[in-house]
């Protein structure tokens, strides 16, 4: 009997360029500032407070939509923050994760031949969420150098076959932030269509240079028809425990709860009750702007040393950079540039240029600064042999 021929649901997915890039940074010795996760631990007190769960009994099954008190916590985070109150019974979930929340809320609203926009570049996720949920993801690029929105093209990119949205802020790979005006205008392009807003807000807790997070949840014509997402992971630097809300009103949330139950039914118990715990002192996300913003002045003010070019940065933990000026790399791609960093400074970064679904060289390269000050150190004085 012949052995049955897989034909794949992603056949443009393979090894992603962070774990070929990680992979060489070890071969290599090199310091590995590609990948975006913290080399820090968390706070103590909140390793006690998931471990004081767990010896209170907290290791079975939790609620499928998340334990009651997490959800309480974060629609009172949302309201102090944003001043919108989300009804923590019928509109607030957690999730095994950020990017779990992100496939559930695809599943949920994608049918088979939907278009969903994507703003490249972008995060790894969306693109291969859309097509395994049977829609199309429409990619519109945003500018060149600057990154803002393209809302042209933007407007163009809209069909009567548009389901969603995706937008991302603070974005990834880039750092740059959306305004008020900037959800002013997805409000006019959008309003009137039947199409959903998926807002990545994961970062939500790194805008600098005294600049406000704000959150889709905070415009009236958008709250309506959006999913807001985002992660403990990077706020409390546990990246490893995939814990990650979604607030949406109670019409998607209902249609989300739909498929989450039937992806991973829950989140981790015991880290649901120590986060809710660790939410009763707000200090440790009002404080994690000036946090990084320490970080991304330090690491920017050791690449000024440097001939690479800043781009702004006004969120997130990356920092872009451009290598238009630099001799030695300005006639590499981006991959082979980071390549050559890797191999002969030692510092390994990632290609922006990943982050797009089809070929789009711009000499751009990214740094994830979410690291040790001495980590940093370490590598701006392997750069500054670039100078």
């Amino acid at each position: 009997m012949s052995v049955p021929q897989l034909k794949t649901k992603l056949p443009r997915v393979g090894t992603t360029v962070f774990s070929v890039m990680s992979a060489l940074a070890t071969q290599h010795n090199a310091i590995n500032l590609g990948q975006g996760f913290p080399d820090f631990e968390c706070d103590p007190h909140l390793i006690d407070a998931v471990s004081e769960a767990m010896r209170q009994g907290h290791n079975q099954y939790p609620l499928m939509t998340g334990v009651p008190q997490l959800r309480e916590r974060v629609a009172d985070k949302m309201a102090a923050i944003h001043g919108v109150r989300y009804d923590p019974q019928t509109e607030v979930t957690i999730t095994s994760g950020a990017t779990q929340g992100i496939l559930s809320s695809i599943l949920a609203v994608v049918r088979a031949g939907d278009e969903v926009i994507v703003l490249e570049p972008c995060y790894d996720s969306y693109s291969p969420n859309i097509e395994l949920a049977g829609g199309l993801p429409v990619p519109v690029r945003l500018k060149s150098g600057s990154f803002d929105v393209d809302w042209d093209a933007l407007s163009a990119a809209i069909t009567s076959r548009t389901r969603a949205i995706i937008v991302n802020s603070p974005h990834n790979p880039s750092g740059r932030v959306w305004t008020a005006v900037d959800w002013d205008r997805l409000a006019e392009l959008i309003g009137g269509r039947e199409i959903w807003v998926l807002s990545d807000e994961v970062y939500e807790h790194m805008v600098f240079d005294q600049k406000d997070h704000v959150s889709a949840a905070r415009h009236p014509l958008i709250r309506d028809r959006a999913f807001v997402i985002s992660s403990f992971g990077k706020t409390f630097h546990v990246t490893g425990w995939k814990i990650g809300t979604v607030c949406a009103p109670a019409q998607l949330t209902a249609e989300f709860r739909k498929v989450h139950q039937y992806t991973v039914f829950t989140a981790n118990s015991a880290m649901q009750h120590g986060i809710a715990t660790y939410l009763a002192d707000a200090g440790p996300y009002l404080n994690l702007p000036a946090f990084y913003q320490a970080k991304r002045d330090r690491f920017a003010a050791g690449l000024v040393a440097t001939p690479l070019r800043l781009l702004p940065c006004e969120g997130s933990y990356f920092q872009c950079v451009s290598y238009a000026d630099v001799p030695v790399l300005r006639d590499l791609s981006e991959r082979e540039c980071c390549e050559w960093l890797t191999r002969e400074i030692g510092v390994t970064p990632i290609p922006v240029s990943a982050f797009y679904s089809s070929p789009a060289e711009q000499q751009t390269i990214r740094f994830c600064f979410a690291k040790r000050d001495a980590t940093l150190d370490a590598a701006l004085a392997r750069l500054a042999a670039l100078a």
